[in-house]
């Protein structure tokens, strides 16, 4: 079944049917599931008269807006792979990304060309204005579930950036399972605050909304001054959400928040995990326990709470419908009842493999079983608790963090002789990075600025300790977690 099939419920199905609005600048746009298969029919005129062929690379670095779900569809139908880009990335993580998968070309705002050197850079304004210039009739390529539609990137515990091949098949089987799951249909109205660049994004809300045919309202990104308007003024039935903003809808008036659980149907969290409390407090408030489920880059879905049935706090549920999970050893021997291990994975939402690196694969693939690297346990009754990574993976605000990265730019800056990071629970973001560095005559807030300029701001640490040592091991090895604790709210 290739993904153009499932969206053709909608594109074809449900021609006149409202599907999605957008503000920016104080005006609205609306289209109908008949627009969006003639704008995306443009586009893909657009990309065959600009030279991408069927299996071309395309990345994209844009803030959600409609041109993406344009140049989502239309990738679809031209059997072109794209690759989305953080909006926050900066120089290093973008130079690695673009000479690890050589797009053709990158579609991104006039501001940020200048972040692109090397490769042709889209301006989208003008993409989008060229585009309308081409013809509406259908345009598409042969495709199958095998066939590959997006290069995602992600890391491994190296913080060396790799690209997960996420193919049609996997969007469609992701897909239909949440459709099944959770019970989305054509009469759900899904508020889209997620990034589109990210696959909690576009891999979940969007592939729901077209696979499903339901409204979808699109905002640029989550603004926590302006969210209850949203709720109020659109009166959504669906919202996913990562737990930072579940923490700042708390801080929603009681009448307000009674008001817009009323109308809801679904909250769900995932990409960090929800600490229990905000489970609790947000159920108080808003008459709504949220629903928590557990994936990753490299799988999408794999496990969720149920819809119908015991939401169990701390926990990310069972397994989905076509994914099975099992908990092994480091012998890769099944764990018993609430003991712990290493959480394998298998299913059509799992990916190819990753972008050129055979190694990589290789080691994370073992007899058609994916290794996810995260540790949990299973309950007699099947429910699944994560209990943390192999990793130092750091999660904060639902963007991943790998230490390694940040540390070796720190150690490269001026008097900074040794780095460790670490992550710490804050109360809005689940965790975030602390630095500690080991040097002479080291200015903190040189440090700080000059890290700014090199990486995403989410990546720059809160806090930066100077020490006189690294605690470590007779071999050496750093034991984080014999360092001083810092206070870092702020």
């Amino acid at each position: 079944m290739s993904l153009l099939s499932l969206y053709d419920l909608s594109l074809l199905g449900r021609p006149d049917t409202p599907a999605l609005e957008f503000d920016a600048g104080g005006v609205r746009r609306a289209f109908t599931f008949g627009d969006l298969e003639a704008r995306s029919n443009r586009w893909a005129h657009l990309l065959a008269a600009r030279g991408v062929a069927p299996g071309d690379l395309l990345a994209f670095c844009l803030p959600n807006r409609p041109a993406v779900i344009d140049l989502w569809i239309a990738a679809i139908k031209r059997g072109v792979i794209l690759v989305p880009i953080n909006v926050l990335y900066r120089g290093r993580e973008i130079g690695h990304i673009l000479a690890d998968a050589a797009p053709r070309a990158v579609v991104t705002t006039a501001d940020r060309v200048g972040d692109f050197a090397g490769l042709p850079v889209w301006d989208v304004d003008v993409v989008e204005a060229e585009a309308g210039t081409h013809p509406a009739e259908r345009v598409a390529v042969r495709a199958d579930a095998a066939t590959p539609a997006a290069l995602v990137y992600t890391s491994g515990t190296t913080g060396v950036a790799k690209g997960a091949v996420l193919t049609q098949g996997n969007f469609a089987a992701n897909a239909l399972a949440l459709l099944a799951a959770w019970d989305i249909t054509h009469a759900d109205r899904y508020l889209a605050a997620l990034p589109l660049f990210h696959v909690h994004g576009l891999g979940n809300g969007v592939q729901c909304w077209l696979a499903s045919g339901c409204h979808m309202r699109l905002v640029e990104r989550f603004e926590h001054d302006k969210a209850v308007g949203w709720f109020e003024e659109y009166r959504p039935t669906l919202f996913f959400g990562v737990p930072t903003m579940y923490v700042r809808l708390l801080e929603t008036p009681a009448a307000q928040a009674q008001a817009i659980g009323a109308r809801m149907r679904l909250f769900v969290s995932g990409s960090a995990p929800l600490p229990a409390q905000v489970l609790e407090a947000f159920a108080a408030r808003f008459g709504h326990v949220i629903l928590e489920r557990y994936g990753m880059t490299e799988t999408l879905m794999n496990v969720s709470n149920p819809l119908v049935g015991e939401r169990r706090p701390g926990t990310v549920g069972l397994p989905l419908p076509m994914t099975a999970v099992r908990i092994l050893d480091d012998g890769g021997a099944p764990v018993g009842t609430d003991e712990t291990g290493e959480l394998w994975v298998q299913g059509p939402n799992v990916c190819a493999g990753y972008w050129n690196r055979p190694e990589a694969t290789a080691a994370a693939f073992v007899d058609g079983w994916f290794r996810t690297g995260d540790l949990g346990c299973r309950a007699a009754d099947g429910y699944i608790t994560l209990q943390g990574r192999r990793s130092d993976l750091i999660i904060a605000g639902g963007f991943n963090i790998y230490p390694r990265e940040i540390e070796e730019v720190l150690t490269t800056l001026p008097g900074v002789r040794e780095a460790a990071v670490v992550g710490v629970p804050d109360a809005v973001r689940g965790e975030v990075p602390v630095a500690y560095l080991v040097g002479q005559g080291i200015d903190t807030s040189a440090v700080e600025a000059a890290l700014r300029a090199q990486v995403a701001s989410f990546k720059v640490p809160r806090a930066f300790v100077v020490v006189d040592a690294l605690p470590r091991t007779a071999l050496g090895k750093v034991q984080k977690h014999l360092l001083p604790p810092v206070d870092t709210r702020r």
